[in-house]
């Protein structure tokens, strides 16, 4: 039995098949080979086609198959793991009706800030866990004021993979993960929120049906296997989140671990079962992709907007002659700190950890007469690595200590540069594992079709890559991220309360 997993990201889509019996990767394949456009028609949109998407997840899996690496028809179960918060929508025929707004756009702020004072600071913390700020439901609600015509026509609203199972199945599902994640679910109540719908007057019957992410999501249509070779009736039966994905890739399910990506966005992201809040919804709880009624499981998410984005944007314009592995050799020639040239990576939209506010990315300290290209590249890693400090300090704020982070050996802890520092500025050891989105759906599928009898069966085979821990650089580290802070508090508004470092706990995970 083999199992698909396909990965939307922002930048490209990856397809992975799985053989079940020993979770070996058969073969990986990314589609587009250069990086999928972001549309920005306006200053802090964010845009991209849904039509695209399934066009590119096409092409992935096809590109796959031709690899001759297995055979197509031993394939008996699809996952999907997608980019969070986007908007996509459809009509009465399951046409899409607009672009998908997606997860950095910030046009939708004020609708949330609006329905949070409406709904009330508290309420919003005991219902829904977050204010609903620039989610998935205050961006439906700008298109419900800005584009009334397209509202109209609206049969269902989905996020990204709801919308990909739809090409697949021709069934349009979704799961209380997913609707947690763009503020749809009242966790009291364990319910569509009745105040999101009633305050910004939206439909209940806009939301599919409500699925597991481990369920069946309907099965491959015959037309739609014949186009891409596979065999038709085959179950999608995983449905997830990227971020809950790939802590479900590391094996991090349980209360106490933590999971960590660094892609186009950056993510901590640690399971608790305890209702999580943060107060000015900096960091955000969304229900896990094991979580029920009866089970809590919260995934807890900081999220950097800019990381590897960050790191393609100065690759671009500092070093487009060289590879991302030769960039990484480049960053590593130069010395720890940068010669004190420090970078903001702030650039992708607003940042719900800085209060959705604008930021911007930003170089300092410049010395025409020291820093080089390798300076810039290398500065960039450190800032991401910083950025992240930044954030887990809100989480230790909040009473979370994780002592450990598992990470995919992929996208920026590729770069010994960025894997020392994430380790050395946050005081965490970082375990890498040969894993990504991709698996994580394929691994998914097989939970959800039922080919493992457990969890920990899937994961039987799993392997630690790297131990990365806190070094020597740990304590200038220290002193370079105090500076880099400096920089940014100058640019946050004067009343934005600021995290706090807190001394190391002796606690072995989060608490329970």
């Amino acid at each position: 039995m083999l199992l698909l997993g396909i990965d939307l990201g922002t930048s490209s889509v990856k397809v992975s098949v799985l053989d079940a019996a020993t979770q070996r990767c058969l073969v990986s394949v990314s589609y587009p080979e250069t990086e999928r456009e972001i549309r920005s028609l306006q200053p802090g949109w964010a845009e991209q086609s849904p039509r695209q998407w399934w066009h590119d997840v096409q092409e992935a899996i096809r590109r796959a198959n031709a690899t001759q690496a297995y055979n197509p028809a031993e394939i008996g179960a699809i996952g999907i793991a997608y980019q969070m918060h986007g908007l996509v929508l459809v009509d009465a025929a399951n046409e899409v009706l607009r672009d998908s707004i997606i997860w950095c756009d910030s046009r939708a702020v004020p609708y949330g800030d609006e329905a949070r004072l409406a709904i009330g600071e508290e309420r919003c913390q005991t219902h829904l866990l977050n204010s609903p700020g620039n989610f998935t439901a205050a961006k439906l609600a700008w298109v419900k004021a800005v584009e009334p015509a397209v509202y109209e026509r609206i049969a269902k609203v989905l996020l990204p993979g709801d919308f990909l199972a739809l090409q697949l199945t021709g069934a349009a599902t979704t799961s209380i993960s997913a609707l947690s994640e763009g503020i749809f679910w009242d966790f009291a109540r364990h319910e569509l929120s009745e105040d999101v719908f009633r305050f910004f007057g939206f439909e209940p019957a806009l939301i599919p049906p409500v699925q597991d992410v481990f369920a069946a999501h309907g099965h491959l249509q015959t037309a739609v296997a014949q186009e891409l070779g596979l065999r038709a009736g085959i179950p999608v039966s995983y449905k997830a989140g990227d971020q809950p994905n790939n802590a479900l890739s590391l094996n991090v399910l349980q209360p106490g671990e933590v999971a960590a990506t660094a892609g186009t966005s950056g993510v901590i992201y640690a399971v608790t079962d305890q209702l999580f809040v943060d107060e000015k919804s900096r960091v955000n709880a969304f229900a896990h992709v094991n979580h029920t009624a009866e089970q809590r499981r919260l995934g807890v998410l900081l999220c950097i907007n800019g990381t590897g984005s960050l790191n393609r944007w100065l690759r671009g314009v500092a070093a487009p002659e060289l590879s991302y592995a030769q960039v990484n050799e480049r960053a590593a020639a130069v010395p720890v700190g940068s010669d004190g040239l420090l970078c903001l990576p702030f650039g992708n939209g607003a940042e719900r950890m800085l209060e959705n506010q604008q930021v911007g990315a930003h170089f300092h300290d410049i010395d025409f007469n020291v820093h080089t290209p390798g300076h810039l590249l290398r500065a960039a890693q450190e800032g991401i690595a910083f950025a992240f400090r930044y954030g887990l300090d809100l989480m230790r704020a909040g009473g979370l200590y994780p002592t450990v982070v598992k990470a995919g050996y992929t996208n920026m802890f590729l770069s010994d540069v960025f894997a020392q520092a994430f380790a050395d500025v946050t005081g965490l050891a970082v375990e890498l594992y040969q894993t990504d989105g991709s698996v994580g759906a394929a691994l998914g599928a097989g939970i959800g079709a039922g080919i493992f009898a457990t969890s920990d069966e899937a994961f039987r085979h799993m392997r630690r890559l790297r131990l990365v821990s806190p070094g020597p650089a740990a304590a200038a580290y220290e002193t370079h991220y105090q500076r880099w802070k400096t920089h940014l508090l100058q640019r946050l508004p004067a009343t934005l309360p600021q995290p706090t470092h807190h001394a190391e706990r002796s606690e072995a995970s989060l608490p329970h």
